[in-house]
């Protein structure tokens, strides 16, 4: 079911990660968004190796901190963060669906957007340097990356689309939607699951934060852009995974004060 060709061709539209340009055709199109949880791996083992060098070298805190930050942003090329970005210029428009429309489609870069970004390394910057990075940590964060992934392609193959244009419409039209939206699905209870037995309430906690995210993105989607976009899954996608780290954290601060 997923080829060579299939990882190909996600590892290429979402990650910065060299590989083989691969043909798109109908073929390797049809179950892409199943590969996609593949680049949440990656994610994954660039945290690991990160993890490794900072208890091999005598990296200051600060820095280690900044490489668990920035790892996911080198390893995406900052695809998912430029969708964040549009979608907070246009969530702060207050404008109607078709000008929202109109605000993601603007190449320029608002003061809301700016405002947001820095915003969000601020507080992901804090929450990496709250965190212990011993090895439970490491696999919640890493399960983390490829829930986030299996959730934003099951949306895609499952919600509304806003336009008949765009790379979700092409994702969307191509794939094998009902294969796409069980096979996500089983992965995200699977993942789900694996998430509370490591973490217990720590993962449970980074479950209902996933799940939180998800309602208020298929929410906001579908009330203010008419449906979901490339920029609104990218917006999902930063939103889940600071808001899954930030409830690691919680849980952390609350069992130490125990």
């Amino acid at each position: 079911m997923i080829v060579p060709e299939t990882i190909a061709v996600a590892f290429a539209m979402f990650s910065a990660i060299p590989v083989p340009q691969p043909t798109w055709n109908e073929k390797n199109m049809r179950y892409v968004l199943c590969a996609f949880p593949l680049v949440g791996v990656v994610c994954a083992f660039a945290y690991a190796l990160w993890a490794f060098l900072c208890a091999s070298w005598p990296i200051p805190g600060w820095l280690q901190a900044a490489g668990y930050c920035l790892a996911p942003v080198l390893i995406t090329g900052g695809i998912h963060l430029d969708g964040y970005a549009d979608t907070c210029d246009a969530l702060a428009s207050y404008a109607d669906a078709a000008k929202k429309q109109e605000i993601l489609k603007d190449p320029h870069c608002g003061a809301f957007a700016l405002i947001r970004v820095c915003s969000y390394f601020v507080a992901y910057f804090a929450l990496c340097a709250s965190l212990t990075m011993d090895s439970r940590t490491l696999l919640c964060l890493g399960l983390g990356f490829v829930l986030e992934r299996a959730l934003s392609g099951w949306a895609v193959a499952a919600l509304p689309i806003a336009k008949n244009t765009g790379l979700v419409h092409t994702f969307a039209t191509t794939a094998d939607r009902t294969t796409v939206r069980r096979v996500l699905a089983v992965l995200a209870v699977l993942l789900c699951g694996a998430l509370v037995i490591v973490g217990r309430i720590g993962g449970l906690a980074m479950v209902a934060a996933a799940g939180f995210v998800l309602w208020r993105y298929r929410t906001v989607a579908q009330k203010q852009f008419g449906g979901i976009s490339g920029d609104l899954a990218g917006w999902f996608l930063q939103k889940a995974e600071l808001w899954m780290l930030a409830a690691l954290v919680a849980c952390r601060i609350v069992e130490a004060g125990l």
